[in-house]
């Protein structure tokens, strides 16, 4: 799966209009996506009626002090884990006091990846005051294109669940 820039502003401009029509905000905690998906989310004009803000937490101190991942969960799982990437994501939706909270986990690569967790291994993370969740993904390529498909499947899951919300 490859992507480009102009499809994910594209597609952040359609979840722009869907969480303005909902009177939604939305928040981010990024690891592997670098500030990527901040960038995508705010590439679109008016962004600022719905994007609250983010964190770049690339070291667990940061995932800890800024987002409230808890040290237990990151030397029980790892960063990488569908427990840091919920963490991450009710954390920063908690902290920002945004309706919807965005996380990304991962390795990026080319360096990093073991047999366990591989280059290419990202959790994405969702959370909103009734529900948090989770998705392991795994993506092929170049730093870039594992950075591009990440954002790319979080505005996915994102536009997904705001079309299946009813008058929220």
């Amino acid at each position: 799966m490859t992507t480009d820039l102009e499809h994910l502003f594209e597609l952040s401009g359609q979840i722009g209009k869907l969480l303005t029509q909902k009177g939604l905000t939305v928040s981010t905690a990024e690891s592997c996506s670098g500030g990527l998906l901040g960038h995508v989310l705010t590439g679109v004009s008016g962004s600022s009626a719905y994007y609250v803000g983010g964190v770049i937490a690339y070291s667990n101190a940061v995932k800890e002090a800024q987002l409230g991942v808890s040290h237990e969960t990151l030397l029980q799982h790892g960063a990488v884990s569908h427990q840091t990437a919920r963490e991450m994501a009710a954390g920063v939706r908690e902290r920002l006091g945004a309706a919807i909270g965005l996380s990304t986990t991962g390795i990026a690569g080319p360096t990093g990846g073991t047999p366990e967790k591989p280059v290419g291994l990202v959790y994405i993370g969702i959370s909103t005051e009734k529900q948090t969740q989770s998705f392991e993904c795994h993506f092929s390529g170049g730093r870039e294109e594992v950075k591009e498909n990440t954002v790319n499947q979080v505005l996915k899951n994102l536009f997904e669940m705001l079309t299946s919300m009813d008058g929220e």
